[in-house]
C-alpha cells in the first residue's frame, strides 16, 4: 500500500510540475481596443469574442512556446477620445508588444501618433486608406480589412460588366465615409462611369429619403451607399420604399448577418462587394481560406450562437498575425513590426490572401473580394 501510495504521489508531483512549468513563464501581453459599446458595437463585439475565444484556444495547446498569450481589452465605446486613452493605458501601464484594433477609422486615425512615437506595433481592423497610407509615415500601422478603394474597384468592375455608366453615391460624413466618397469620385473615370448625384449624410441621420429621391430623378443607374451601422438598413429601407428600379450597392463594411436581418424584406437584391468569410460554405474544398473559415466560423458559432461576420475576422486575422510573429521572434516590438511586414506572404486569413510588403501595409487587393448579393435572406456569390 505503501509503495501504491508512494506511486500515485510521484505521478501527481509530476503532473502538478508540468502543469506549473507550461504556465510559469511571462505571458506575451497584446492589447486589443474594440468598440464593444456604442455606436460601433456591431463592430467591437464580434471582434472582442473572436480574441476571447482564440486566447482561449492558444493557451490550451500550450501557448507560444510555453508562454501564455494574454490580450488586454479596452473598450473604447465607439469615442476617438476613449481609444486614445486606451492605447496610453495599454503602452504605459500594460507594456504591450503590440495593439490590434481599433474598431473604426476614426479611432485608428486618432492613435496613430501615440503608437508611432512608442514604436508599437498596431494592426487595425478598420478600413480607411489613410490608416496606412502613405506607408512611409505609417511604418508602425498595419490593418486587416480591404482597402476602401479595392472595394471600390470591385464594384465598378461589376458595373462595367454590367453596362452600368451613371451611377449616383451617397455617402456617410465619417472617416469612412469620407475615405469611401473620394475613392469613388476618383475612380470612376478609369472605369468609364459617370457620377451624376453626390448626397451625404450624417452619423445620426434616421431618413435618407431626400438625397435617395435627388440619386432617383439624376438618371443614375445604380446607387451606391457608403457607410458601416445603422445607415446602412435606414438607406436599405428608404431605398426599397422609393421604389426606386436601380440597383443598391453597398461597401465591404454591409458584411453583417445583422443588416440583412435588420433591413428585412428591403434588403433582398443589395450587392456589395464581401470578403470570402460571409460564403465560406459556398467556396470550393480547394479553396485554400476555405479550410480556415470553415473552423473559425463552426467554432464562433457554436460558442457565441451567431456568426462572427467580416468584422469578427478583422480581429482574427489581426491576432493571428501578432501570434504567428511572436512564434519566430519572440516579445519584440520592432521584430514584430519586421515579421508582419516581410513574412506575411501567401497568408491565407479570413479577409483574404495577405501579402505584406514594405509597399503595403494591408496586403489585400480587389481579388480578395467575392460580389454577393442577398437571395432569401442570405448571401449568393455573383457570377
Amino acid at each position: 500500500m505503501k509503495a501504491k501510495l508512494l506511486f500515485f504521489l510521484v505521478v501527481l508531483l509530476s503532473i502538478l510540475i508540468f502543469t506549473q512549468s507550461s504556465f510559469c513563464k511571462e505571458p506575451y501581453k497584446i492589447g486589443a481596443i474594440f468598440s464593444v459599446t456604442g455606436a460601433a458595437s456591431f463592430l467591437g463585439e464580434p471582434e472582442k469574442n473572436t480574441v476571447l475565444m482564440l486566447v482561449e484556444q492558444i493557451n490550451k495547446a500550450g501557448g507560444i512556446k510555453g508562454h501564455p498569450i494574454e490580450v488586454i481589452v479596452e473598450d473604447s465605446k465607439s469615442d476617438e477620445t476613449q481609444a486614445v486613452l486606451a492605447a496610453k493605458k495599454l503602452i504605459e501601464k500594460d507594456k504591450v508588444l503590440a495593439i490590434i484594433g481599433p474598431s473604426t477609422t476614426g479611432e485608428s486615425m486618432a492613435i496613430i501618433p501615440i503608437v508611432t512615437e512608442a514604436k508599437v506595433p498596431m494592426i487595425s481592423c478598420a478600413a480607411g486608406a489613410s490608416i496606412t497610407l502613405p506607408v512611409k509615415e505609417r511604418y508602425w500601422i498595419f490593418k486587416t480589412p480591404q482597402y476602401d478603394t479595392s472595394a471600390v474597384e470591385a464594384i465598378y468592375t461589376y458595373m462595367k460588366k454590367k453596362g452600368i455608366k451613371k451611377v449616383g453615391i451617397i455617402t456617410i460624413s465619417t472617416a469612412f465615409g469620407d475615405s469611401g466618397r473620394k475613392a469613388l469620385l476618383e475612380l470612376a473615370p478609369k472605369f468609364g462611369i459617370q457620377v451624376v448625384a453626390d448626397e451625404r449624410y450624417g452619423p445620426k441621420d434616421t431618413d435618407m429619403t431626400a438625397q435617395l429621391a435627388k440619386i432617383k430623378a439624376s438618371g443614375a443607374e445604380a446607387v451606391i451607399n457608403w457607410s458601416v451601422g445603422p445607415g446602412q438598413v435606414i438607406v436599405t429601407k428608404n431605398w426599397y420604399d422609393l421604389k426606386m428600379g436601380i440597383p443598391l450597392y453597398q461597401s465591404h463594411g454591409w458584411g453583417s448577418k445583422r443588416n440583412i436581418e435588420l433591413a428585412g424584406k428591403a434588403a433582398e437584391g443589395v450587392i456589395a462587394p464581401l470578403g470570402r468569410i460571409v460564403v465560406w460554405d459556398k467556396l470550393p474544398d480547394t479553396h485554400p481560406q476555405k479550410p480556415i473559415l470553415k473552423k473559425y466560423v463552426t467554432d464562433y458559432m457554436a460558442r457565441y450562437k451567431s456568426e462572427p461576420g467580416t468584422f469578427g475576422g478583422h480581429a482574427y486575422d489581426a491576432l493571428m498575425m501578432v501570434v504567428e510573429a511572436l512564434k519566430n521572434v519572440g516579445p519584440d516590438r520592432k521584430k514584430i513590426r519586421d515579421y508582419i511586414e516581410t513574412k506575411i506572404k501567401k497568408w491565407p486569413g479570413t479577409g483574404g490572401i495577405f501579402n505584406m510588403s514594405p509597399e503595403d501595409h494591408c496586403g489585400l487587393d480587389m481579388t480578395s473580394f467575392e460580389m454577393v448579393i442577398v437571395k432569401n435572406g442570405d448571401w449568393e456569390i455573383l457570377k
